[in-house]
C-alpha cells in the first residue's frame, strides 16, 4: 500500500514539557491505524499537530510525499481531511440536516448528503433540534460532519468514549465502512477491544513516546507466549500456597498464566482443585497495555 501520511521525529514542548518525544510512523493508504496510550500519553497532541490545529516544536508531517506546511500541500491536506474531535460543541437551535449543510459550505467538495445521510443512519431524526440528539445519535452525526468534505483520511479521537455497548459497536460498523471505501483512518481510543476490531496497526505511546508499533496480532506474539487460566477465588481457597503455577489474585478471581495448558490443568486436578468455574483465554491487547504502560492510576 502506498503511504498517505508520514510524520517523522514529531516533538511537542509545552513550557518545558515534552508532551510527544520523537514520534515518527506512517499512514497507509486505506488502513486504520490506532494510537493507545494512558492519560497524558500524548496521544491528542500528535494528533491535533497532524490536523494542523498545533505546530510541532520540530519535526516533518508528509502528506503523499510533500510536507504539509508548503502551501501546495497544506491546503489540499485541509480539504482532504475529516476531523472527528474528542470533544466538540454543535450549534445550538438547528437541526442535523443543517448542521450538515453548513458544514458542507466549508469546502469545495463533498460527499453526496443522501449516501452520507444513509451511511451514519441520520434519516430519521434529520429535522431534530441538535440539542436533543442522544449520545448515540449525537456521535453518528459529528461522524458525518468529519465525513461531509468525502475526505481521503479520516482523523477519529476518541470517538466511542461514553457510549453504550451497542451505539459503540455501531459506530465501528460506520468505520469499517470507511475503511472500505479506500479511506485512511487514525483512531485514538481508550477501548482495546476497539482497537483490535478496527485497526491494522496500533502504536502504543507512553510519555510522549512510541514504545510498541506492529500489528495487533503481531504485537501479542511478540510479548506472549502464554494463555491465561481463570479460577473463583473461592475454588481455589486454601490451596494456592502450595500451588506450583504463576498465580495471580484479581479481586474474587485467580488467573493462572500457562504456556502449557494440559499440564497446568493436570497439576490443578492433582490438588483437588474444581475445575466448575474454570475459563481460558488468549492474551488481549488490554494486558499488553498494562503490561508496557503499567497499571497505575494517570492523572
Amino acid at each position: 500500500m502506498a503511504a498517505l501520511l508520514q510524520v517523522t521525529n514529531l516533538i511537542k514542548h509545552f513550557d518545558g514539557v515534552v508532551a510527544v518525544d520523537g514520534v515518527s510512523f506512517t499512514l497507509q493508504k486505506g488502513s486504520c491505524f490506532g494510537l493507545l496510550g494512558p492519560n497524558g500519553a500524548g496521544k491528542t497532541t500528535t494528533l491535533e499537530m497532524l490536523e494542523g490545529i498545533t505546530e510541532p516544536s520540530s519535526g516533518e508531517i508528509h502528506y503523499r510525499g510533500q510536507r504539509v506546511d508548503t502551501r501546495f500541500a497544506h491546503e489540499a491536506f485541509r480539504n482532504d481531511a475529516g476531523i472527528m474531535f474528542q470533544s466538540t460543541a454543535l450549534q445550538d437551535f438547528i437541526t442535523v440536516r443543517e448542521s450538515l449543510e453548513m458544514f458542507g459550505r466549508l469546502y469545495p467538495r463533498t460527499t453526496d448528503s443522501a449516501e452520507l445521510i444513509e451511511a451514519c443512519a441520520l434519516g430519521e431524526f434529520l429535522d431534530r433540534d441538535t440539542r436533543k440528539l442522544s449520545g448515540g445519535q449525537r456521535q453518528r452525526l459529528l461522524l458525518a460532519m468529519a465525513l461531509v468534505n468525502d475526505p481521503q483520511v479520516v482523523f477519529l479521537d476518541e470517538p466511542t468514549t461514553g457510549l453504550d455497548p451497542q451505539a459503540r459497536r455501531n459506530l465501528w460498523a460506520l468505520v469499517q465502512q470507511i475503511k472500505a471505501q479506500g479511506k485512511t483512518v487514525l483512531l485514538t481510543t481508550h477501548y482495546m477491544e476497539e482497537a483490535y476490531e478496527l485497526c491494522d496497526e496500533i502504536a502504543i505511546m507512553d510519555r510522549g513516546k512510541i514504545i510498541a508499533h506492529g500489528s495487533p496480532e503481531a504485537l501479542l506474539a511478540e510479548h506472549f507466549d502464554e494463555m491465561i487460566l481463570q479460577l473463583p477465588r473461592s475454588d481455589i481457597l486454601g490451596r494456592v500456597e502450595n500451588l506450583p503455577l504463576n498465580l495471580k489474585v484479581q479481586g474474587d478471581i485467580v488467573e493462572i498464566l500457562s504456556a502449557d495448558i494440559n499440564a497446568t490443568v493436570q497439576t490443578l486436578l492433582a490438588h483437588d482443585v474444581s475445575l466448575a468455574g474454570l475459563q481460558i483465554r488468549p492474551r488481549t491487547l488490554d494486558d499488553l497495555f498494562l503490561a508496557l504502560t503499567g497499571e497505575a492510576l494517570r492523572t
